[in-house]
């Protein structure tokens, strides 16, 4: 992985959210291509294209168990006057020798065995009378054609016309077809596809690793007591979900004290195992803003280029952001609000596409829509600012959850959905089409 420098701005300057945006994903470069195991690579980019080298199936074989035969030995068969044929074997599936069905014979198959020589189509077991051999019951007259001298036996009730029940060679996938193109995600299906091509490796764009650690002296672990002043982190919780809900491998460090010299050591000490680090927290302009204290960008000559630079957004929620990177090989480093709402949002404007872009993805950003606003009053937003609210989305209308606070968990939660409300727009009206971001 290499990155960019991210470029700077004067502290007066009020950056866009695409500003933001476009800075970091001109910055960060997906990961550089390996080979994994297959179910290593699960969840990972392809980085080249896979063709078939061999045809699925790679034979000609029974859909059913039941019978193999020729199509003119079943033909007119019926309750009444059933076709009795000589049982000449068996096929099971992954059997190498077969067996040859001539005229007036059959040979039981199973399903996924190879079609032998000679037999033309496939009469499911359920069509005859499972090989009893005994012969046709209530004065009905077996239109017998196996030789003389035959021991085996199976009534056929049913006519079967040419190729029935019989999956063909090449069905699925012919040798020399693109299997899957590359940039495709490897789920289980692609998984399955790659093993049943005999593929046992593939090369791709590894999952990002991302660290995640919120900052804060009043955060406390959940199932600790709460004392007066503490609050429990879920920041960390959140972002580390989310990350791994964007395709990363995340890693969940905790929450860090309000101490720059400590948190600039557990930076350290965890980019060892990072693509990406992850702060939330201590990013605005309070006496404890820890990180920006500690990871504010300066012409380091140990670590030239590195270093975070804080910046306004014009937007709501998530006004302070900053963006740079760390450590020896540049890590980039993304520091997010320390509100709930504030961070979350912000990761999903800024950190997802981030992740998406190291894995290789094109397409990076959450899908939007148009939706028809739902609600029992006008939406505000402040002038200047581009403010994301919490939404329901259902069949084409949005309807708002909870209010504006960057604090309300609990509406987050019931949210499926972001309202755009773009800076020029001050009130949005019930009724009005307005952009959404589609959460799920």
């Amino acid at each position: 992985m290499s990155t960019a420098a991210p470029r700077t701005a004067g502290p007066d300057h009020l950056w866009s959210v695409d500003e933001h945006l476009a800075d970091i994903l001109a910055t960060v470069r997906p990961l550089e291509p390996i080979e994994l195991n297959l179910l290593d690579a699960q969840g990972c980019v392809l980085v080249e294209d896979v063709t078939v080298p061999v045809s699925l199936p790679p034979f000609d074989n029974s859909s059913m168990d039941g019978y193999a035969v020729r199509v003119a030995d079943v033909a007119g068969a019926s309750e009444q006057y059933p076709a009795a044929l000589e049982v000449v074997g068996d096929v099971a599936a992954g059997q190498a020798d077969l067996l040859h069905v001539g005229p007036g014979q059959a040979a039981r198959i199973m399903t996924g065995a190879p079609l032998p020589p000679g037999a033309e189509t496939v009469v499911p077991v359920e069509w005859t009378d499972g090989g009893l051999g005994e012969g046709p019951a209530d004065g009905m007259r077996a239109r017998s054609l196996a030789p003389e001298g035959a021991t085996g036996q199976v009534l056929v009730h049913r006519p079967a016309g040419p190729r029935a029940h019989v999956r063909a060679k090449g069905s699925d996938v012919r040798a020399g077809d693109r299997a899957l193109e590359a940039g495709t995600v490897l789920g289980p299906p692609q998984i399955s596809l790659l093993a049943a091509i005999g593929r046992g490796t593939v090369r791709v764009r590894p999952r990002p690793r991302v660290v995640v650690l919120s900052t804060g002296s009043e955060l406390v672990q959940p199932d600790e007591e709460l004392r007066p002043g503490q609050i429990y982190d879920s920041n960390s919780f959140a972002l580390t979900a989310a990350a791994r809900d964007a395709g990363a491998i995340a890693y969940r460090v905790g929450a860090v004290a309000d101490d720059a010299a400590t948190l600039r050591d557990t930076i350290e000490d965890q980019l060892v195992r990072a693509d990406l680090v992850v702060t939330t927290g201590g990013v605005s302009v309070g006496a404890y803003d820890v990180v920006k204290e500690a990871l504010s960008y300066t012409a380091d000559e140990d670590e030239p280029g590195s270093g975070v630079e804080f910046r306004r957004i014009a937007m709501q929620p998530g006004k302070p952001q900053g963006f740079g990177s760390v450590g020896p090989d540049h890590t980039p480093l993304l520091a997010l609000p320390g509100n709930p709402v504030s961070s979350y949002v912000s990761f999903e404007l800024f950190v997802r596409p981030a992740i998406r872009t190291l894995m290789g993805l094109t397409d990076v950003h959450r899908p939007r829509v148009r939706a028809r606003l739902t609600a029992d009053r006008a939406l505000t937003s402040p002038k200047g600012r581009r403010q994301f609210l919490r939404g329901r989305y259902a069949d084409g209308t949005v309807t708002p959850v909870g209010g504006a606070g960057s604090h309300l968990v609990a509406a987050l939660a019931q949210a499926n959905a972001l309202i755009v409300v773009p800076e020029d727009v001050e009130s949005v009206t019930p009724g009005t089409e307005t952009e959404v971001v589609l959460l799920g």
